[in-house]
């Protein structure tokens, strides 16, 4: 078996007495083409359009170059129905959902907009601007909603993006178009902040978790935050791991959502019937290893198929480091009462990541492929590996005689379910 790490691949050859499973989406091979799947979604929302007015101002929101969605091809067929309806090009604008990441490049620019790009605006969101936040309102826990003016001043507003698992607001994907997408720095925190328990010590929230969306805090400022922008629709798009575009649900903002989380939940969940002492698991190559922040969604999967006690090999390549400056300074707290109560003074969005690595690490024995030095492996709690044969030495020493192990070729695309 072959796991891609980088630009590479492993080969992976365990005896069959080994191995307990393969596990892998149940990727659909849709009849239509492309332009007939986003099309034909596209159908749901003609009552929507039909009531733009020639002349009036429509922004897009879609995501950056970090998400990949399939914006060269839907936001083509998107402006064509606008075009159709008597809007403009120059009465459309095209905003990237940067939320606090970096602004784009201009080459960016022209993959995310594809044939577009030089004839409709485009602009990148800067949560920083308070020159450029209006204030929507407040959700129900206290986080007031400033989001791009822009966005805010046009006569539509068209939300767009990908639906996948998120390892703590359930989903990507609708309404994390506006928060964290177009919103304040401040409003982004402080929805991934919700993720904790209120008060010193009690943790992270049971129900913000992968592909949960009942209950979940994280979710449901989110969901709070974007009905206050009241998107005219959305339109969001499944993926499959080689990022063919196998289904596309627009509509209302919640309603089109939930459908397309249902969807992507009965296709990229994978029933297990017990967890293993062993995880091998790729996050599929580059990009989709391209720094550890990317990778730590591998992880996460990972972990639901793992024994506690177990041992998890994961391939990230990590060509970009960590992905964000701020990332391994926190790993300067080793315990993790230490580090929630760290968290809580101050929240970041790379420090929560940093803790859930921490807690990984706690419960499992991890062992990292990748490109980072030996002693920062050690500082985040794993066991650094140059290669998955010496990664499969050093997991033989930690694991039962009898062992067996789950394989995860594409460990971001699909999410283990106990049974």
């Amino acid at each position: 078996m072959e796991l891609k790490y980088g630009s590479v691949s492993y080969t992976l050859d365990l005896p069959p007495e080994r191995l307990a499973g393969v596990i892998q989406p149940a990727v659909p091979d849709p009849a239509d083409t492309v332009e007939e799947i986003i099309c034909s979604a596209l159908d749901a929302c003609r009552p929507a359009v039909s009531l733009f007015k020639p002349g009036e101002k429509t922004v897009i929101v879609t995501s950056d170059i970090t998400r990949y969605t399939g914006s060269e091809v839907y936001l083509p067929l998107l402006v064509e129905r606008l075009n159709n309806q008597g809007i403009l090009d120059d009465d459309i604008e095209i905003l990237i959902a940067l939320g606090i990441h970096r602004s784009q490049t201009p080459h960016e620019h022209e993959k995310i907009l594809g044939p577009l790009y030089g004839r409709i605006r485009v602009k990148d969101h800067d949560c920083d601007d308070s020159a450029e936040l209006v204030s929507v309102g407040r959700t129900s826990n206290g986080i007031d909603v400033r989001i791009n003016r822009t966005a805010v001043k046009a006569d539509h507003l068209i939300l767009t993006g990908a639906i996948g698992f998120h390892y703590f607001a359930g989903f990507s994907g609708g309404r994390k178009s506006v928060l964290p997408g177009i919103a304040s720095r401040q409003a982004c925190l402080s929805s991934h902040f919700a993720v904790l328990n209120p008060g010193q010590g009690s943790g992270k929230n049971q129900h913000a978790v992968t592909g949960n969306l009942e209950n979940n805090p994280v979710h449901q400022a989110m969901a709070e935050a974007c009905a206050l922008a009241a998107p005219d629709f959305i339109l969001n798009t499944v993926l499959a791991p080689d990022k063919r575009i196998i289904a596309a649900f627009a509509g209302h903002w919640h309603e089109a959502h939930e459908a397309g989380c249902r969807y992507y939940r009965r296709h990229f969940s994978y029933p297990l019937q017990e967890t293993c002492d062993l995880v091998v698991v790729s996050c599929g190559g580059f990009p989709k290893d391209i720094n550890l922040i990317q990778a730590h969604k591998s992880m996460e999967y990972a972990a639901q198929a793992l024994t506690d006690g177990g041992v998890m090999i994961l391939l990230a390549e990590c060509r970009d480091g960590f992905g964000n400056s701020t990332f391994f300074s926190w790993f300067r707290h080793q315990q993790l009462d230490q580090f929630e109560a760290a968290l809580r003074e101050y929240y970041e969005i790379n420090g929560q990541t940093a803790y859930s690595i921490l807690q990984k690490t706690r419960r499992f024995n991890i062992i990292l492929v990748s490109g980072f030095p030996v002693q920062q492996v050690i500082e985040m709690g794993m066991r650094p590996a140059s290669s998955l044969d010496q990664a499969l030495q050093i997991a033989d020493r930690l694991l039962p005689a009898d062992w067996k192990a789950l394989i995860m070729p594409e460990g971001g695309s699909v999410l283990p379910v106990m049974q």
